[in-house]
């Protein structure tokens, strides 16, 4: 029987088109299901994963479940495009045998430079002046001044660190919190200091968040942690959306606390048109999108593929060098 890739990892979908001949010339198939919104479910991922021997998943549900249905049919190697791992059940990929790797690294640049898309956007209104210009008004918004202020940088591996290094470009004094401690000579390089997770708090004019989703960081900033903070504090997340109660976040914006957010990411997404959060301009939305240039999205797909290829027999020494997460 015909080995065969998985694909239900939408970025990788879109451009499959560059690699199916190469994999089909190495002997394998590829099976590529249409995905209509962000990621399948579980019951989807199941039946699929059952008829694979290698997947290249994005933000699928790959459960405990899902991850046993497939072992229990052909699957034998499991790719999470990209760093977040939330969606993955480690545990019981590890306990199954199933070698899971992921792709680190790949957008540290390109997900800092979102990030301080949303700050510049939120401290001078930019996106506000747009709306209002295109409606036929001059509205002169009152902005607030970079220089001087203090981020708080909640994550500081890669994404973290380039944060970093941005925002002292704007002469901001950089910050950040980790459950790990940094190499002085990591920070140094970036220009920031490891302090703990209250001193962020205290301390800090602008909050982002670029650490990874886990259980222990589950609604990182609730009420609070929202109630430490400096009042008119702006939040920024290009991490992952429950790290954030929203229904504090919307109760602190409600009360003035937190002046502005920026939200790439959200509890549950799409955001639902139910939203409180949809009520509030001086909000700024996206769409998961941190790792969306098309730089990024080639060098991602290129290593999800060439792992893929490895864990089938094609340069195998290629996984010692690779990150493997169960």
């Amino acid at each position: 029987m015909t080995a065969t890739i998985l694909v239900t990892c939408g970025h990788l979908q879109r451009h499959i088109g560059l690699y199916r001949d190469e994999i089909r010339a190495h002997g394998f198939d590829v099976n590529v299901p249409p995905l209509t919104g962000q990621q399948f479910g579980a019951d989807d991922m199941a039946n699929f994963l059952r008829d694979a021997d290698v997947a290249i998943a994005g933000d699928d549900a790959l459960g405990a479940d899902v991850l046993e249905a497939g072992v229990s049919g052909r699957l034998r190697g499991l790719v999470r495009w990209g760093i977040g791992t939330d969606n993955v059940d480690k545990p019981t990929a590890t306990r199954l045998g199933l070698p899971v790797f992921n792709t680190p690294g790949m957008f540290n640049h390109e997900v800092a430079d979102l990030a301080l898309g949303h700050l510049l956007n939120l401290s001078r209104h930019i996106h506000k002046m747009d709306r209002d210009v295109r409606q036929g008004k001059w509205t002169r918004f009152e902005g607030t001044s970079l220089n001087g202020k203090v981020s708080g940088i909640i994550g500081l591996g890669g994404i973290g660190r380039e944060i970093c290094r941005r925002v002292r470009a704007f002469g901001m004094q950089a910050i950040g919190c980790d459950v790990v401690t940094i190499p002085t000579s990591a920070l140094e390089d970036v220009g920031a200091t490891q302090v703990s997770f209250e001193d962020i708090l205290d301390q800090a004019d602008v909050i982002f968040l670029a650490c990874a989703l886990t259980a222990k960081n589950h609604h990182l900033l609730n009420a609070t942690a929202f109630g430490r903070m400096k009042p008119g504090v702006l939040i920024i997340n290009v991490a992952r959306g429950p790290i954030i109660d929203e229904t504090a976040l919307i109760a602190a914006l409600d009360s003035g606390r937190v002046a502005a957010a920026g939200l790439d990411v959200f509890e549950v997404e799409p955001l639902p048109a139910g939203s409180l959060l949809r009520c509030f301009d001086n909000c700024l939305f996206g769409t998961h999108s941190g790792s969306s240039t098309a730089e990024a999205i080639h060098r991602t797909n290129r290593a999800s593929v060439d792992i893929a290829l490895a864990m089938l027999g094609v340069k195998p020494d290629h996984l010692l060098s690779c990150n493997r997460i169960a």
